[in-house]
């Protein structure tokens, strides 16, 4: 009788010992569930033309966004900076890009964008372009000039500029200046565009223009931002015209009348799904004050933060939205 209780303890304490060992393996497995949702999706910052990661701006504005919401970033420099922001083609530069962000290990679960003008091209690239590259969740622009720029830019002063001033003077959609002047793969001239379907050698590609061309990998990928946050400056005088920010440009053939980005064919036949992100509530169409990328701190707080802010979950990601009170610089 006395052997029979004892086994009857020894199997009872085996069971609770499994029991207790099965509710152990329980927790574990909830706890690494919460720390996988509470990841903190790190960020990207893409500059524009004529300017490094190094500068003042670029290296400490990577550093208020990291301050602001908590989550990691950091500039992404292409080849020596500045002078290959103009003489780089842009398909080059998005290649660079496309081969760091896949060999960062930080990056390798996902991440955000934030770009500032001609890197938003660049952006879009590791969107579109970029095979096997990592997921981008959210993406933040900053005066890009998505649909285009009408009027060529001058580079002004540097030893770069010389060779860039020289390249501007000639035809921009020779195939020499295409691949040694950054801008010309989105400069779109209105009144030349079969010209520009034909031999630019950029932007057509990126945003799906060229007919019986129209890559749906490349709007697949577009698709799956979970927010395209889209900034326009009121009195932006380097984007011409401004409102290519917001995808809206000039009509083929005349410089007049500008249409919003909703009565291009673009956004109406959804050439890259922007129709698509916006009919799911995904894109947000942002006026802000000020001259180009001169962004105000608390405009800062109100629509960047927020998406840097947010979870891999897209469930996760909205109700954070609505519950998360803004910062303060």
């Amino acid at each position: 009788e006395t052997t029979n209780d004892n086994l009857n303890a020894i199997s009872n304490f085996s069971r609770f010992s499994m029991g207790t060992k099965r509710f152990g393996v329980a927790v574990a497995v909830a706890f690494l569930a919460l720390i996988h949702v509470s990841f903190s999706v790190p960020f990207v910052m893409i500059h524009g033309i004529s300017a490094e990661c190094s500068d003042k701006t670029n290296s400490n504005f990577p550093r208020l966004l990291t301050n602001l919401s908590g989550s990691h970033g950091f500039c992404l420099e292409i080849g020596n900076g500045k002078s290959d922001s103009w003489l780089m083609p842009l398909t080059k530069q998005a290649e660079i890009l496309c081969d760091k962000v896949k060999q960062i290990e930080e990056l390798r679960q996902g991440y955000n964008i934030v770009a500032r003008s001609q890197g938003n091209l660049i952006a879009r690239g590791l969107i579109e372009f970029c095979d096997d590259g990592p997921k981008v969740y959210n993406y933040i622009s900053l005066a890009g000039p998505h649909a285009g720029i009408s009027s060529v830019p001058w580079c002004g002063n540097g030893l770069w500029c010389v060779e860039a001033d020289k390249l501007i003077e000639k035809d921009i959609y020779t195939e020499y200046v295409q691949d040694h002047l950054a801008p010309s793969g989105y400069i779109k001239i209105p009144t030349a565009i079969t010209k520009y379907l034909q031999s630019s050698k950029y932007l057509p590609k990126l945003n799906n223009e060229i007919p019986n061309q129209r890559n749906a990998t490349y709007k697949e990928r577009f698709t799956s931002l979970q927010n395209l946050v889209l900034v326009k400056f009121q009195n932006d005088t380097v984007i011409v015209p401004r409102d290519s920010s917001w995808f809206g440009f000039y009509p083929d053939g005349a410089n007049q009348p500008l249409l919003s980005a909703q009565q291009t064919k673009l956004y109406t036949e959804d050439w890259i799904g922007l129709k698509t992100l916006d009919a799911a509530g995904k894109v947000k169409f942002v006026s802000v004050a000020g001259q180009h990328i001169r962004m105000a701190n608390p405009y800062v707080v109100k629509y960047v933060v927020p998406y840097l802010q947010n979870q891999p979950s897209s469930s996760q990601q909205r109700s954070n939205r609505k519950t998360k009170q803004p910062l303060l610089p």
